[in-house]
């Protein structure tokens, strides 16, 4: 046989070999047995912060904080001049009141003694229109003996009428008071109340608005204003950073996914020289590879797909700072699910 024939051969048993080799490392890496042992991660601290600014406006009466001190949930950061808060709403109370007692008014309907008034009215107009006709009768009989004038019977005859659409007014109005209001208006008169307790409502809490409260524990980063200030509603006032939630991003590469779990526990260690171990959990891992940012220090290449974990640190002692670098240690774990599953 030529060395002409052989290479050829020799050529495709290499790549038969070589195709092999491949095969089996893939079903090495597919069908790996698990890894032990710690997964080390880089990460950085992620502290909360929040602008805290007043919802409405106002001048600044008292700043009760500075940078530095350390605030608990619901404490008064600072208070805005209440005095046109507490005008507004002595105003307001005010026009509460009157809406209130119309429609006391209209629900008790009217007094015994408007009544009374009424009634005695009709009797008046009824004496009236008796007068006006015997003076229409005493009118028409002189007119009939002609020592009357037509025109002294026509007055008679005016005034008899007017009397007797005086008397039928007084009645229908005493009618009226009897029955008493419509309920249209006893409705109106109670949705008027309650646009009042409604607007009264809002006042008060604009008032309890001019307290700035913290929304959770925290530290004061910096005070943006001083006393006097006139500020706007949401103009930052203090910026607040969060004690609680301490979060730590990190990344973990596609391989060592599968070691990780939502609620594992968590080792965290700054780089400072003694520093206590703090413990974490898990609290997150991206549903999404991402590449690996500049800023991560890992040992794949800076193009390789990873994913975010955010670990919920407990800090008691407040040592950890915005952007510290951490060291997370996962302690050794069973790897590869697919191994498990085999298993079962």
């Amino acid at each position: 046989m030529s060395a002409a024939e052989t290479s050829p051969r020799r050529l495709l048993v290499v790549g038969l070999l070589a195709l092999a080799a491949s095969a089996m490392a893939y079903w090495w890496w597919s069908h790996r047995a698990p890894i032990d042992g710690s997964l080390v991660m880089q990460g950085n601290v992620e502290v909360r912060q929040v602008n805290l600014g007043f919802k409405v406006a106002g001048r600044i009466d008292r700043l009760l904080v500075d940078e530095g001190h350390t605030v608990g949930e619901g404490q008064i950061l600072a208070t805005l001049d209440k005095v046109y808060f507490e005008d507004s709403l002595a105003q307001l109370r005010a026009q509460r009141a009157q809406a209130a007692a119309s429609l006391a008014k209209m629900e008790a309907g009217n007094r015994p003694e408007e009544i009374a008034q009424a009634e005695a009215l009709v009797a008046e107009r009824e004496a009236t229109v008796l007068n006006t006709k015997i003076t229409l009768d005493r009118a028409e009989h002189l007119l009939k003996t002609s020592t009357g004038t037509r025109k002294a019977y026509d007055d008679a005859l005016a005034a008899q009428r007017q009397a007797e659409a005086q008397l039928n007014s007084v009645r229908q109005a005493l009618s009226l008071m009897k029955i008493g209001f419509r309920n249209e208006d006893i409705d109106a008169a109670r949705g008027q109340l309650a646009e009042r307790d409604a607007v009264l409502q809002i006042a008060e809490r604009q008032r309890d608005d001019a307290e700035l409260r913290a929304p959770s524990a925290g530290v004061v980063l910096s005070r943006v204003r001083e006393a006097g200030a006139i500020v706007a509603a949401g103009e930052t006032v203090f910026v607040l950073s969060l004690t609680t939630p301490v979060y730590v991003r990190t990344y973990v590469s596609e391989l060592d996914l599968g070691r990780i779990r939502p609620g594992q526990e968590v080792e965290l260690a700054t780089d400072g020289q003694g520093a206590k171990t703090i413990r974490g959990r898990v609290g997150f891992i991206s549903t999404t590879a991402e590449f690996t940012p500049k800023t991560v220090e890992t040992r794949e290449l800076r193009t390789a797909l990873v994913y975010r974990i955010r670990i919920v640190a407990e800090d008691p002692q407040g040592v950890l700072r915005q952007g510290m670098p951490i060291t997370a240690t996962l302690p050794g774990s069973v790897t590869n699910q697919r191994v498990s599953d085999e298993a079962k």
